[in-house]
């Protein structure tokens, strides 16, 4: 199986992926999804949708190479044509992990940048933290 379904299946056990159309589409819509995959031999209306829903966002579409098979296979479902990842940096190891990295370097660069941003917005929660436990402003 792909290192890329991997990254999926782990994102689907820890709560961090939306399967299937509706779920997807709410999570884009939302502002939640960071990727969306499309199964490589779904329809061009499921490719549409996928395009459609990330349209005017940072969301990033990204088609695999894997059939919907293999992708319903990573996660334990007969088949699956779309799916979305809402965790910034599973969604960069994933579409890092995927074949032919090239074919997806505007999403890596987007999903590097939004992971840095979370990394700092975390850093600056954990020191805020830490001053209130030391009675700082």
């Amino acid at each position: 199986m792909n290192r890329g379904l991997n990254y999926l299946a782990i994102a689907r056990k820890g709560g961090m992926a939306e399967l299937g159309e509706e779920p997807v589409g709410a999570a884009a819509r939302a502002g939640k999804a960071y990727v969306i995959l499309v199964a490589g031999d779904a329809s061009d209306h499921t490719w549409r949708r996928a395009k459609s829903f990330a349209a005017g966002t940072e969301q990033q579409c990204v088609r695999l190479e894997g059939t919907k098979e293999e992708m319903g296979a990573a996660v334990g479902r007969m088949s699956l044509a779309i799916a979305a990842v809402t965790d910034v940096r599973l969604a960069l190891a994933l579409v890092q992990a995927l074949e032919q990295p090239e074919r997806n370097q505007e999403a890596i660069a987007v999903l590097t940048a939004r992971a840095e941003k979370a990394k700092k917005r975390q850093a600056e929660a954990k020191a805020h933290q830490r001053n209130l436990k030391k009675g700082k402003k």
